[in-house]
């Protein structure tokens, strides 16, 4: 596993809990909906420690969060709200703390998993890699 096991651009898949996620973390209703199956395309794009990680959503809005691990990054949630975090890696994993939730994304099989877990609900989405 070297360390541009993240580069690339990786398709929605399939997720598991979206609903009881996106209540707990107050997501409003109509960003709830828009959400929902939502085909987004996953970004990203590795030089060493250094991230940006891009989200495209059906309709051309983008969400692009820049940080190098282990330094304190500003950054934008699922619902547009911007915060501070250090992200870090273990055991090969992306984990950061999101002003509500804890968040890791890790490269199984190919797929880009990323798991949330908020109040004890754990929010999975897999996505696959399309280039």
């Amino acid at each position: 596993r070297g360390n541009m096991a993240f580069a690339g651009k990786y398709e929605f898949e399939g997720d598991e809990n979206y609903d009881d996620f996106v209540k707990k973390i107050g997501l409003p209703s109509d960003k709830i909906e828009m959400g929902r199956n939502c085909k987004i395309v996953t970004e990203v794009v590795q030089n060493g420690n250094d991230f940006t990680w891009t989200q495209h959503f059906p309709g051309g809005r983008t969400t692009t969060n820049t940080f190098i691990i282990g330094k304190e990054a500003d950054m934008e949630t699922m619902g547009g709200k911007k915060f501070k975090a250090t992200v870090k890696m273990e055991d090969g994993k992306i984990v950061a703390d999101f002003p509500n939730y804890h968040h890791t994304a890790e490269i199984c099989g190919g797929k880009l998993v990323e798991t949330s877990t908020a109040s004890g609900v754990v929010y999975k989405r897999t996505s696959k890699r399309i280039n």
